[in-house]
């Protein structure tokens, strides 16, 4: 008997349009559901383009509204409105489109290359990449055309994208785990952003006008450069879409796509080629606009849930396209109609978008699962002997020591031994006097903000049960930022106890939001950083926003405070943090051995009769108190608290009650020396110390990474 006689006929009156015999799906009638499915999705989102659009026309400071639009397309308008669209709007509107449609395809290839829904160009440090290439250039006085700079801009992004993957072992087989990729991004980032504002300061007229670029604008003057760069997105698109099949098989996996006969390894290295080309263009014309990347390809995705065919990448990629542009033209409408015209021009569109990334960031966090990385990996270092600790205790002392003589002797005016003994002494000059007058208190301000800080990173860590948290990354210091900026720029003559409370009531807030969504997750380790990152990137995208709707004489002093500086500090300044290193210091003594069992497990604790929850809350809200104090002397630093402990962990193990006061010491070491090297290296001028602490906490916290990374394969 044939296959074809074993196969039953078809019931009468049944339909064959989408169903085969037996009841089998039918491929033709699915694709062809799904071709519809995926038209009526792309139709919506080009009639909602298509408004934005004709909205953000619209928008301006010039009188060209709506009315004067409807002139100008039927063709009563006048000269002027018609120059206002051609030299202004229009140019505005296709950056918007062209930025939007390249970060939405680059993100999207990401995605599938990494396998990892977390991906984006954002994640994976490429525009910070793409960004300190282009101002290291500029930096040396050096004017390239438009493409040379997309090229350079290409390389520096390339170079950060593939440290970012070898970092979370995602380069060979896209398995790295998607909040490990996230973890060595950011702080991949993080330096490369604290490199590239140190060279904004040290070449500050030869990069005249990059500072505002590198929050993300699509304003343009005229159509050149996207003339230009126009025809290299869209071959790069071109060539993703010829990928598409390759990349379809990939995520089913590298040995379906060897069995198909595509190579998964070469796939993988087009998909991110291409991907970090479309960065590269986009950071050229429009600057960083951040989180695009990411929020196109997840809208996408998750319609793709419920309608058939959008997973396609020959579906997914130019649909994602689509999204990028909606949400960048969306934003930029919605900013312009929130804060009016006048203010919403300059609002940057980048903060904007990264406002709205960072939600999803936290809502894709809470979706996952907390796997791929050992964040723990020193919770139980090894016990020192007590001979050891004594001699750490004692080096570091002298150490600091040290450092406080070498900062109070060298900035832009250069004292000797002598002369700070005769202030000492009551029997220093004028100039001595005025000097270590204005000195000795950043040098107290540093040291205080530095214990501060560590013990707080210590004591996160310990709760968190993750040696990756500290108060900068999972957002404390910037929620405390956040609320000290908005005292400092509406109450410009506020005092040091008023804008300490303000940083205390917004590290309390953000700490409560932050713990809060981890504590529904049960407190999973690497899901805790994750959702810090995301509420971290959206306040200080608040922060920008305030900073550019504030006059100048407070944005500047806001911008100062904000990169972690203790300049213009008087002795008042260093209350706050003083306050509350004493008011922690009999709450930790009561509960050091109860840290030493919290940071073990959820069960040591309970056996002994200790009550967690509790604890767990009184040792955050000392945390919290210690970063408010430090924030409102000295800004927001970050990487002191993560540093600190570790190193004191090594030194001396895991006992808390010797980790506190060495990871203190090692605190206060770095901030000092951190602000003796930032005021002295380009005296007169200054490097703000929170620039000097990323610089040495970002790689700190890769060769972490890269640690967990190597132990994790062994």
């Amino acid at each position: 008997m044939t296959e074809t006689a074993k196969r039953p006929a078809p019931a009468a009156g049944s339909s064959v349009a989408g169903t085969s015999v037996a009841g089998a799906p039918d491929p033709a009638g699915a694709e062809t559901r799904g071709r519809s499915g995926a038209g009526l999705v792309a139709g919506c989102g080009l009639v909602l383009l298509l408004l934005f659009a004709l909205v953000h026309l619209t928008q301006g400071t010039a009188a060209v509204g709506p009315a004067e639009l409807l002139g100008l397309l039927t063709g009563s308008g006048s000269d002027q409105q018609a120059a206002v669209l051609a030299a202004s709007r229009i140019p505005r509107l296709l950056a918007g489109v062209l930025v939007g449609v390249a970060l939405g395809v680059a993100g999207a290839a990401l995605q599938s290359a990494t396998r990892n829904v977390l991906a984006s160009p954002d994640t994976l440090a490429v525009d910070a990449g793409a960004h300190l290439a282009i101002v290291a250039v500029a930096a040396f006085g050096i004017t390239l055309p438009a493409l040379l700079s997309g090229g350079l801009a290409f390389a520096g992004g390339l170079a950060a994208a593939l440290l970012v993957l070898a970092l979370s072992g995602a380069g060979a087989n896209g398995n790295g785990g998607p909040i490990r990729l996230v973890l060595a991004g950011t702080a991949l980032a993080l330096g490369l952003h604290s490199a590239t504002s140190g060279l904004l300061l040290l070449f500050s007229q030869e990069t005249t006008g990059l500072y505002a670029w590198g929050k993300g604008s699509i304003a343009q003057t005229s159509n050149d450069e996207l003339v230009q760069f126009a025809p290299v997105i869209l071959l790069a698109i071109a060539g993703l879409l010829l990928m598409a099949r390759r990349m379809d098989l990939l995520r089913l996996g590298d040995d379906a796509s060897r069995l198909a006969g595509a190579d998964p390894r070469l796939a993988r290295t087009g998909a991110v080629v291409l991907a970090v080309l479309l960065s590269a263009c986009a950071v050229t014309v429009a600057g960083p606009i951040g989180f695009v990347g990411l929020c196109a390809p997840a809208i996408v995705r998750l319609l793709a849930s419920r309608v058939r065919g959008l997973g396609r990448h020959r579906v997914l990629l130019p649909l994602s396209g689509l999204a990028g542009a909606v949400v960048v033209i969306g934003a930029d409408v919605v900013v312009r109609v929130v804060l009016g015209a006048e203010v919403g021009v300059e609002v940057p569109t980048g903060a904007v978008t990264t406002v709205f990334g960072a939600v999803f960031l936290v809502v894709l966090a809470l979706r996952m699962s907390d796997a791929g990385l050992s964040a723990a990996g020193d919770a139980l270092a090894r016990l020192r002997s007590r001979r050891t600790y004594l001699g750490v205790l004692l080096g570091l002392i002298v150490l600091l020591a040290g450092l406080l003589v070498a900062g109070a002797l060298l900035g832009d005016a250069k004292l000797l031994l002598g002369d700070l003994a005769n202030w000492l002494t009551g029997q220093s000059g004028n100039r001595v006097s005025a000097v270590l007058g204005t000195r000795m208190p950043r040098v107290a301000a540093a040291v205080l903000a530095g214990a501060a800080l560590a013990i707080a990173g210590a004591l996160i860590q310990a709760v968190a049960r993750n040696s990756l948290a500290e108060p900068g990354i999972i957002g404390v210091s910037g929620g405390g930022g956040l609320a000290a900026i908005i005292v400092l720029t509406s109450v410009p003559m506020a005092s040091a106890w008023l804008v300490t409370g303000s940083a205390l009531a917004g590290a309390a807030l953000t700490a409560l939001l932050v713990f809060g969504l981890a504590f529904r997750s049960g407190l999973q380790q690497n899901k805790l950083v994750l959702i810090g990152i995301g509420v971290s990137a959206g306040l200080l995208a608040i922060i920008s926003v305030l900073l550019v709707t504030t006059d100048p004489y407070n944005q500047t002093k806001a911008l100062t405070w904000l990169s972690g500086s203790t300049y213009g500090r008087t002795f008042a300044s260093v209350l706050p943090p003083l306050v509350a290193l004493l008011l922690a210091v009999p709450v930790l003594a009561g509960l050091r051995r109860d840290l030493d069992l919290i940071a073990v497990d959820d069960d040591s604790p309970r056996v002994l009769g200790i009550g967690l929850g509790p604890s767990r809350v009184l040792l955050l809200s000392t945390a919290v108190l210690l970063t408010a104090g430090a924030v409102s002397s000295v800004g927001v630093i970050a990487f002191v608290g993560l540093v600190a402990p570790h190193a004191a962990r090594s030194l001396v193990g895991a006992r808390h009650s010797r980790v506190l006061p060495v990871a203190a010491l090692l605190g206060a070491c770095t901030v000092v020396l951190a602000d003796t090297i930032g005021r002295t290296v380009i005296a007169p001028a200054q490097i703000p110390a929170g620039i000097m602490t990323s610089l040495v906490g970002a790689p700190y916290f890769i060769y972490l990474l890269w640690r967990s990374r190597v132990d994790r394969t062994a």
